[in-house]
This record gives C-alpha cells, structure tokens and sequence, in this order.
C-alpha cells in the first residue's frame, strides 16, 4: 500500500514528565494536551512506603530525580515536569525551586514541579484564598498548607480523605464532596491535589456549582509546561485554561455532551 501522499507524521514537540511509581493517571494527563505535543513518562524506582511525608521525600530526593531527567534526555523533550503535589511542595518553597534546578542541571533544560506549578496558576486567577481538597492524611494535608502560607497564599477550609494508598481508585462523586465541605468559606478559588487523583471531568461542573475556579494538581502542572512550550492546555470551561469560561460559570447542562 502506498501511504507516500499521506506526509506525516507531523513534527511532535515533547513535554518530559517524572511520575512517582505508583502515578496511574497517564491518560488523565494527555486529556489536557494538544495533538501535537507529546508526553514522554518516566517513574521515580519503587520503595515500599505507604502514601505520606516519607514516601514523599523519597520520591523527590534530587539524585532520584536527576537519573529520571537523563533518562528522559534521549527523547529530546523541551521541559520537564516533575508531576508529584507532595513531593514537591514536602521541603517548602526553598525545597520546591531546588528540585527544579536540580532537574535543570541534570537535562539543560526547563523544568517544573506541581508545587510550583500551583503557584503560578493561583498568581494567574489572582487567588489569594484557597480551599483545599486532599486524599492525604492530616500530616501530608498540613505540609500543603504550610506551603501555601509560606509562599503569601491563606487556606480557608479543607477536606481530606486519609488515604495511604489506591488514590487513583477515588471516584469523581467523592472528590465533588470534598470540594463541596470545602468550599463554605469565602475562598478566591479552590485546589484539588495529588496527581494520582482523577479530576478532569469533575472541574467544569464543580465551578459551576461553586462559582470560584477550581484547579487540581494534573491541571495545573499540564497547564504549566505547555505554556513553556509557548502553547495552550485543552480544558473546555475550565477557567485556567479557558478564558471564555472567565467570564462566568457555565451550567452543567449548557455543556456540549452533558448527561
């Protein structure tokens, strides 16, 4: 069969993305991502450590993270992501911008994290006030906060799940019930962590239940490194990513395929 008249493949522009071991949500992350950029995933190793400020640790030591840039290097991606709330956000903000120098130096290249990532996003929506959704326990859940309170930003209220493990697993019904109790306080926007949490689907119909922006942690750090890349994210009526959503909520109804 001759496929000369075809002409592809077209150039792909890459995003390199670290993921600690136990990342599920590979397909989450490309839902965000435009046809012609590719995601390349590489994992931190496994340790045999429950979901917590030890694993988070673990996961984001910089020799951990360097071997995982060198790796991603053969596939020439633009930037790297380092895709991990808590592993990122674990040693504060100094720790955070560590980490990307660390992976900086290892690729020669732009590098990012979650943590960071969430600060940006919360500068871009002018969001001083943050509620906050976690499936951590309360000493993970207490990390983000004072990472948040150190980098100028007040949390209003919070919901958490306690989970150790399975996080992926988590159905979209629980997590618009956390957003739900968290919410009741007068906050500029609220923020859904963990990479290992599902929320695409779940973040158009809870701004426009809420009427604040909602932004969850695959959001933000896709929403990040495209932008590096000088291109956008794909979030129909998400207001990070969709500037006609700005303007006002969308109704769950009004939404195109809504059932």
């Amino acid at each position: 069969m001759d496929v000369s008249f075809l002409g592809g493949p077209y150039p792909q522009r890459g995003v390199g993305v670290v993921a600690p071991f136990d990342f599920a949500l590979d397909r989450e992350l490309w839902r965000w991502v435009p046809d012609d950029v590719s995601l390349h995933l590489t994992r931190t190793p496994f340790v045999p450590v429950e979901v917590g400020l030890d694993l988070a640790r673990l996961v984001s030591e910089h020799e951990t993270l360097g071997d995982a840039v060198r790796a991603l290097n053969a596939v020439a991606p633009e930037v790297v992501a380092y895709a991990c709330t808590s592993g990122s956000f674990v040693g504060g903000v100094a720790g955070e911008r560590a980490m990307c120098e660390a992976m900086t130096r290892a690729g020669a290249l732009p590098s990012l994290t979650t943590s960071g990532a969430l600060l940006a996003a919360l500068e871009e929506l002018g969001a001083r006030r943050v509620a906050l959704v976690t499936p951590y326990t309360v000493s993970v859940t207490e990390s983000l906060e004072a990472y948040l309170a150190e980098a100028g930003i007040t949390v209003t209220a919070r919901a958490f799940m306690g989970l150790t493990r399975h996080i992926w697993k988590v159905p979209y019904r629980d997590v618009a019930d956390m957003a739900r109790r968290a919410a009741r306080g007068a906050a500029d926007a609220l923020f859904v962590s963990c990479t290992n949490l599902p929320t695409y689907d779940v973040i158009p119909q809870l701004e426009a239940e809420l009427r604040i922006p909602v932004i969850s942690a695959n959001q933000v750090t896709m929403w990040a490194a495209l932008r590096q890349l000088g291109t956008r994210a794909v979030g129909p009526y998400q207001r990070l990513i969709d500037q006609a959503a700005r303007r006002g909520p969308v109704l769950p109804e009004e939404q195109e395929g809504w059932a």
